[in-house]
C-alpha cells in the first residue's frame, strides 16, 4: 500500500511540478513613468496574449477580473493590463509610496492563484492604429487611423452641432478642452483651448478616439444638410469652367499637402470681374500663424502660374 501511494505521489508531483515551479516564480516588480500619478506593476509572466485592455471604471472592466478588484481600491482612477504589465493611474488622495507595495502583493497574489486576468475574445477584431501628430498650429493635434471615418470632410464648432450628425465628435466635445473638431477621411483634426497642453492629454485622446472606434460605434451618422462651413463642397456641374479648374488644381496639388498637416482647404467662390478666389481653411489650417504666409506665398503663386492672367488674389476664411 505504501509503495502503491509513493508511486502515485510520484507521478503526480513529475506531471505537476513544473506548473508549480511556475506559479511559485510569479514576481511584480514595481517601475515608475515619467507621470508621477502612474505606476507599472511588471510581470514575469505573460498576463494576455493579444493587445492591451484600458479601462475607466469598474464598470468597463467587467471582462477583468482583477482591474474589478483593483478598482475597488479608493484611490484607482484607470488600469491598463498589457502582455507583460499592469499600469494603474491614481487619484490624488493618496502618494504611490504610501500603497504601491501594498498593491503590488495584490496583483502578485492574484496572478498567483492562477485566475484570468482578462477574458479575452475569441473573436478576433480589426486592429485599429490611431497615432497622434503635431501640426504647424500649436492648437490643434492631428489624429490618423488605419480606418476611414467619411466620404465628405465635416466639421464642429461645438456640441450641439456634433449631435446633428457624428456622435464620435459629439463624444470628444466632453472633453472640456475640446474647441473644434474637422473629421476627414482617415484623420481627425481637433483644436484646443488655451487651458492645456497638448502634451497633457494627447494620449488620453488617442485612446478615446481608438476603443471608439475598436468599439464599431458610428462615426458620421448623416452629413450635415445645410451648405455651411461644415459641408462645403460644392457640385463640380455647378462651377464655370475657371471654378472648376481652381478646384482640379486645389484637389490635385495644395489639398494632399495640408491634409498632411491636418487640414484642409475648399473652394468658396470666384469673382470674374476682380479675379479673386475666396477658399475655406479647415482643422489645423484654421487660424494657423503660419496659413496666411502659406496662403500667399505657395497656394496664390501656384494658381497665379497654372491660371494665368485669371487670378489676381487668394483670400481665405477660416473654418
Amino acid at each position: 500500500m505504501q509503495d502503491f501511494l509513493y508511486i502515485h505521489i510520484s507521478v503526480f508531483y513529475l506531471n505537476f511540478a513544473p506548473y508549480l515551479q511556475l506559479m511559485s516564480s510569479i514576481k511584480i516588480n514595481i517601475q515608475e513613468t515619467n507621470n508621477e500619478t502612474i505606476l507599472k506593476f511588471v510581470s514575469n509572466k505573460i498576463l494576455v496574449n493579444g493587445g492591451s485592455y484600458e479601462y475607466n471604471n469598474i464598470d468597463e472592466a467587467k471582462n477583468s477580473p482583477l482591474a474589478q478588484q483593483l478598482f475597488y481600491l479608493p484611490f484607482v482612477k484607470k488600469v491598463l493590463v498589457t502582455a507583460n504589465f499592469i499600469a494603474i493611474q491614481r487619484y490624488d488622495i493618496v502618494q504611490w509610496g504610501d500603497v504601491e507595495e501594498e498593491v503590488r502583493e495584490q496583483i502578485e497574489a492574484y496572478i498567483q492563484s492562477g485566475d484570468l486576468v482578462v477574458k479575452e475574445e475569441t473573436t478576433k477584431k480589426d486592429a485599429i492604429e490611431v497615432y497622434a501628430e503635431v501640426t504647424p498650429n500649436p492648437a490643434v493635434m492631428k489624429f490618423g487611423t488605419n480606418k476611414a471615418l467619411t466620404q465628405t470632410d465635416v466639421e464642429f464648432t461645438n456640441i450641439e452641432e456634433a449631435s446633428k450628425s457624428s456622435p464620435l465628435a459629439q463624444a470628444l466635445f466632453n472633453f472640456p478642452f475640446v474647441k473644434e473638431i474637422f473629421i476627414s477621411e482617415n484623420y481627425i483634426s481637433i483644436t484646443k483651448y488655451d487651458m492645456i497642453e497638448w502634451n497633457e492629454v494627447y494620449q488620453e485622446v488617442r485612446t478615446f478616439i481608438r476603443n471608439f472606434i475598436q468599439e464599431g460605434k458610428e462615426i458620421i451618422t448623416e452629413l450635415p444638410k445645410q451648405q455651411t462651413k461644415q459641408n462645403v463642397e460644392i457640385p463640380k456641374e455647378n462651377l464655370t469652367d475657371v471654378e472648376t479648374k481652381i478646384v482640379d488644381i486645389l484637389d490635385e496639388y495644395i489639398k494632399p499637402a495640408v491634409a498632411s498637416d491636418g487640414g484642409n482647404i475648399a473652394f468658396q467662390s470666384y469673382d470674374a470681374e476682380s479675379k479673386r478666389v475666396s477658399v475655406i481653411l479647415q482643422g489645423a489650417c484654421s487660424g494657423c500663424p503660419s496659413s496666411t504666409v502659406t496662403l500667399k506665398n505657395g497656394i496664390e503663386t501656384m494658381l497665379k502660374e497654372m491660371l494665368p492672367n485669371q487670378i489676381n488674389e487668394v483670400v481665405a476664411i477660416n473654418g
